[in-house]
């Protein structure tokens, strides 16, 4: 058996999961995959491990011989943030522009500084006198909350559009942004790049903003072919090669493809649609919009189930664990604080959700992305303590990811149910 092959068997594993879920566990799909998917790990390291099965021994050889980082960065990443992106309300989303802007920009620098000095110590107390500017990159890709992992999560349990959309636009661009100053900070540790703020600022600029302008071009070229396209398959088939050549061309161009991609799946999915329902009829654009929501849910279920197949190749020990369940409040004070600051701000001008900074605190959930960045650490360049940078960086990442999946996206749904009832409760109020 190959990787291609596990994948292939992976991707039926997930539908499987997912179809038993809705008649058992019935939790949300996102979630009950990853916790298969940790299950099942842990019954192979225990086959492997305890009663040394060869079968168990080699699906782990093959799992160990994916690149991951290549796999959802490089590759799966577009399609997902893509596909989610189709699905934000352009107009919702302008009301709350500024409020999205000041997350994204402010709220992820501050919690990677934020992340970055607690984990100095965090990991200084476990034995692991780790320099700050790798503390830093560790702030810088796990700050980030997870699209995939998050607009899965928000879009089943409907929450209100306030909240939504500043969870979905939030989790969108905060995700590009994320890896622009991961981008950035890994410049920095492991190609010498000159750490003083005009040469950092043109990096991050020219990422950033290259990525959100390619996204406009690209977008207006599929918008022009779309509309003056007679075949839905044709129309089809246009929106499939922007996440695909398109985003391999910003990773070519070394500009933000993830920017990239949610600039042109929002415009695409307001303007072109809203353009191409007015000439072909609202049948053919429904059969784009459920062929990417299939495509959406597949990827994220095939993507959940290989992260949590991961602890399988992990040589892991206490301490590490250790360190990475500390990990966990960390960041979450971290998301709090980053949050929580700029709506002083936003309530001097507008009323929100009493709930809002609760679930967007709660709600920012951790995921492949951050494994993804994680596994982009090269392996056996920097020791630490007698460890693998890379392991020990890969390995807490895990954790809080575990944890951000399972734990916070099990226990989102009270919240935003109060949220709900007082959206409804303002409406009867208001009539």
């Amino acid at each position: 058996m190959n990787a291609w092959y596990l994948i292939c068997f992976l991707s039926a594993l997930a539908i499987f999961i997912a179809f038993a879920n809705q008649y058992i566990l019935k939790m949300q799909t996102t979630i009950a995959i990853t916790t298969g998917s940790v299950v099942i790990s842990l019954l192979l390291i225990i086959a492997v491990k305890l009663l040394g099965d060869q079968n168990a021994l080699a699906m782990t050889q093959i799992v160990s011989s994916i690149n991951f980082n290549e796999l959802l960065l490089k590759g799966m990443l577009g399609f997902l943030l893509f596909a989610g992106a189709l699905e934000i309300n352009l107009q919702a989303l302008k009301k709350q522009r500024w409020e999205i802007t000041v997350l994204v920009l402010f709220s992820t620098l501050v919690s990677t500084f934020i992340v970055g000095y607690l984990s100095f110590y965090l990991f200084a107390a476990f034995g692991w006198p780790v320099p700050f500017i790798y503390c830093l990159l560790f702030g810088a890709l796990i700050s980030p909350t997870d699209p995939i992992a998050v607009l899965a999560i928000i879009k089943q349990m409907r929450a209100p559009e306030g909240i939504s959309v500043q969870v979905e636009g939030e989790s969108l661009f905060n995700d590009g942004i994320g890896l622009v100053i991961f981008t950035t900070i890994f410049s920095v540790a492991f190609y010498g790049t000159d750490a003083n703020f005009k040469d950092i600022a043109e990096l991050f600029f020219v990422d950033a903003l290259g990525g959100i302008a390619f996204g406009l071009a690209i977008a207006l070229v599929g918008h022009f072919l779309i509309i003056n396209s007679r075949d839905v398959n044709i129309r089809l088939l246009i929106t499939l090669t922007i996440p695909s050549a398109g985003f391999a061309a910003a990773n070519l161009w070394e500009i933000s493809g993830a920017l990239a991609m949610v600039t042109s799946g929002i415009l695409l999915g307001n303007i072109t649609r809203s353009k191409a329902t007015e000439r072909t009829g609202p049948d053919d654009t429904r059969y784009v919009k459920d062929f990417w929501h299939a495509t959406d849910s597949f990827l994220n279920a095939l993507l959940f189930l290989i992260i949590g197949m991961l602890i399988v190749t992990m040589p892991i020990t206490l301490s590490e664990i250790g360190v990475g369940l500390l990990m966990i409040p960390a960041v979450l004070i971290a998301r709090f604080i980053s949050v929580g600051a700029p709506f002083v701000l936003f309530k001097q001008f507008r009323s929100y959700d009493k709930h809002s900074v609760k679930i967007l605190t709660w709600g920012g959930l951790r995921g492949g992305l951050a494994l993804a960045m994680a596994a982009a650490i090269p392996r056996e360049e920097v020791f630490i303590g007698g460890s693998d940078l890379h392991n020990l960086i890969v390995i807490v990442t895990y954790v809080v990811v575990i944890f951000s999946i399972i734990i916070q996206g099990l226990t989102i749904s009270p919240l935003i149910h109060s949220s709900i009832a007082s959206a409804e409760q303002t409406k009867k109020t208001a009539n």
